[in-house]
């Protein structure tokens, strides 16, 4: 059946569709409409499960671990600072292998306070040891739901999911969907079955310490596992075509990048701005590429240096900053790069910080400094650049003096 709906409830569609036997809920802006969307196909007997009201996101997550000990299929959500408030959990989850699913809705973090959208929550947690995906519209967001599951409980993987969708940009934003029918649903994600739950008649041991003789032997089955990841995907989203019909490409998405010059990658919902400006150069004679990364854990190396491998600029457009540094993700793919051997001349534009927009022009003048890099074949001494602050074509502006350096009130005259 298709729908129009926004994000969040689109999100909330695939949730029901996957049958989850416990939803812990608390609310945020904005991820609210998540549970509350559950709540009510709860209330009104179109999804049978266990539907917790808890007191804070660390409960939620904490409800989540305690749910999946148990066998059970678990979802939660969550938002920003509550995502924040969630990372002692985190790692509990991942550590104990709980397949839980849980929607973030990509939020700035405070100070200053802000509820609009940016992804410095989700990026600031990559190493908590999640598998990250990130949505580009409502169907995927849906889609995502359901492919979490299989991904996250396929015996190769048993790792927690979180599934990201954009704050207001996808979660508020109205699309059509197209929502599958149950039978489907349940054609491509079985029951959940699992040993690694608490069961009185074959007790187990879970949550346990390990010291230092044997906690590296799950810290590299973790990363091996996460791994794995990279196998799962392609399989699960064959079987998704299979039985819905829809088609994903896999870890990244690549778009016009086999003989591009230079290429900007994106993750999320930045990526449709890009892939018309993409169209817009294509038109004019100029080969420019877009490439997408959709699973930010396993980062997926080797796919974007195969795409990479032969431009001569390339471009991140990234709504995360880390101080004093570069974008994550700019970060992360330079360090990918580096190890397939790929040396190639690049700039990180950090815009949508708080919500901001990211408007085409800022895209197609991001565009215009990877042509004009490409065409110098110079590694710039500072990469980083602000949409909307920084000339694009430059690097920040000079710090501002140190007090020592100003001019005294009998130097300069009064301040």
């Amino acid at each position: 059946m298709r729908k129009f709906l926004s994000g969040n409830e689109a999100f909330a569609e695939g949730v029901r569709l996957a049958r989850p036997q416990v939803i812990s809920a608390y609310p945020i802006t904005p991820q609210t409409t998540v549970v509350e969307a559950l709540s009510v196909m709860v209330e009104e007997g179109s999804l049978n499960c266990e539907y917790l009201h808890v007191e804070s996101e660390h409960t939620a997550l904490s409800a989540a671990i305690g749910a999946a000990a148990t066998g059970a299929r678990t979802f939660t959500a969550t938002s920003s600072q509550g995502l924040l408030y969630m990372a002692e959990c985190l790692t509990y989850a991942s550590g104990g292998r709980f397949p839980i699913v849980m929607m973030n809705a990509n939020r700035a973090l405070a100070l200053p306070w802000n509820i609009y959208g940016d992804q410095r929550d989700s990026l600031s947690l990559l190493d908590h040891g999640w598998v990250q995906v990130y949505a580009e519209n409502n169907q995927e967001a849906l889609d995502l739901a359901l492919m979490a599951y299989a991904v996250a409980e396929d015996a190769r993987v048993s790792l927690p999911v979180m599934v990201n969708v954009d704050g207001f940009a996808l979660t508020h934003t109205y699309e059509s969907v197209e929502v599958p029918d149950q039978a489907a649903a349940d054609e491509f994600l079985p029951p959940y079955v699992t040993a690694n739950r608490f069961d009185f008649e074959h007790p187990v041991n879970i949550g346990y310490s390990a010291g230092p003789e044997f906690n590296r032997y799950y810290q590299y089955e973790h990363h091996r596992d996460m791994r794995a990841v990279e196998a799962v995907v392609p399989e699960v989203e064959a079987r998704f075509a299979k039985v819905m019909g829809r088609q994903y490409p896999g870890m990244i998405q690549t778009y016009k990048c086999f003989d591009a010059d230079f290429v900007l990658v994106t993750l999320g919902s930045a990526a449709g701005i890009a892939r018309g400006v993409v169209d817009e150069l294509r038109a004019a004679g100029v080969r420019a590429g877009m490439l997408r990364i959709r699973y930010m854990r396993p980062f997926p190396a080797k796919l974007i240096a195969r795409a990479l491998g032969r431009v001569r600029a390339v471009g991140v457009l990234e709504k995360d900053i880390s101080f004093g540094a570069t974008g994550t993700v700019y970060a992360n793919m330079l360090a990918g790069l580096a190890q397939q051997g790929i040396a190639v001349p690049s700039l990180d534009f950090i815009g949508g910080l708080g919500g901001d927009d990211v408007t085409r022009a800022q895209v197609e003048e991001a565009y215009a400094a990877l042509q004009a890099l490409a065409e110098s074949v110079e590694h710039p001494a500072d990469p980083v650049r602000f949409l909307g602050i920084d000339p694009v074509g430059q690097g920040p502006r000079p710090c501002r003096p140190a007090e020592a350096d100003s001019p005294s009130p009998t130097e300069g005259g009064a301040r």
